[in-house]
């Protein structure tokens, strides 16, 4: 219900947008502004040519592979092994005003000339954290009662999503503010959001990567059925 009322909002607001306004052509092109679609991909292909922007392009999109799996996959492995949904996204609620907050700290570090130098530092941390939550989804059967999960447990998952939420901004900010560092001011829209795609995409298809390769990687076994082996699909359903 709720992703449905604002689908509708969002739905509704930018279609009035698109018929009730109007642009204003009295006003003469920027020399920031391109002339067209076709001019806009030519000057996105020529961005992407330069050897420094390949190579970053390149380091963007591998830069996140590290984490992929304890992202995508942390929260799902607990609520298979017992953990409620509700109690996991109630859990999210303390986070938002860290959310808020982090971006205001860590911009001090980042607006300096070398923005990147959060991002480096910040890269050790959150693979380490990747460790502590492969432990955190070992961990957690062992201490499943059976009214549910003890109150320290919940604290230590608390404290070990701010400690990753703190990692993630670092290094989110950190690739923002070089972003708009490096962009060239006459064609800055154009050159930013190239950048900021190729790093969305650099954090996006690793996760579903990590996703896809979940299955096959976890090793099965069935309870009750002698001889027989659970390591594909079929022979788990047979």
């Amino acid at each position: 219900d709720f992703l449905f009322f604002w689908g509708t909002v969002f739905l509704i607001t930018t279609t009035l947008v698109a018929l009730l306004k109007k642009e204003n052509k009295e006003l003469t092109p920027t020399k920031e502004e391109t002339k067209g679609i076709t001019d806009t991909y030519r000057l996105l292909i020529s961005i992407i040519k330069m050897p420094a922007v390949l190579t970053f392009c390149l380091l963007i999109l591998t830069a996140k592979v590290g984490f992929s799996a304890a992202d995508a996959v942390t929260g799902l492995k607990l609520v298979e092994e017992g953990v409620p949904k509700e109690h996991l996204a109630l859990l999210a609620v303390p986070m938002v005003p860290l959310q808020i907050i982090l971006p205001l700290i860590i911009s001090k570090y980042t607006a300096g000339p070398q923005p990147l130098n959060t991002f480096y530092k910040a890269m050790p941390f959150r693979l380490l954290l990747g460790l502590e939550f492969a432990f955190l989804v070992w961990w957690t059967p062992k201490v499943k009662q059976e009214g549910g999960f003890p109150v320290y447990y919940y604290i230590v998952v608390l404290l070990s999503y701010a400690l990753h939420q703190i990692t993630l901004y670092s290094m989110y900010v950190a690739i923002m503010a070089f972003n708009a560092k490096v962009s060239d001011p006459l064609i800055g829209g154009t050159y930013m959001t190239l950048l900021n795609t190729v790093s969305n995409l650099g954090g996006n298809w690793p996760s579903t990567v990590a996703l896809w390769l979940v299955d096959p990687l976890t090793v099965k076994g069935c309870a009750g059925a002698q001889e027989q082996t659970c390591g594909t699909p079929v022979a788990a359903e047979v």
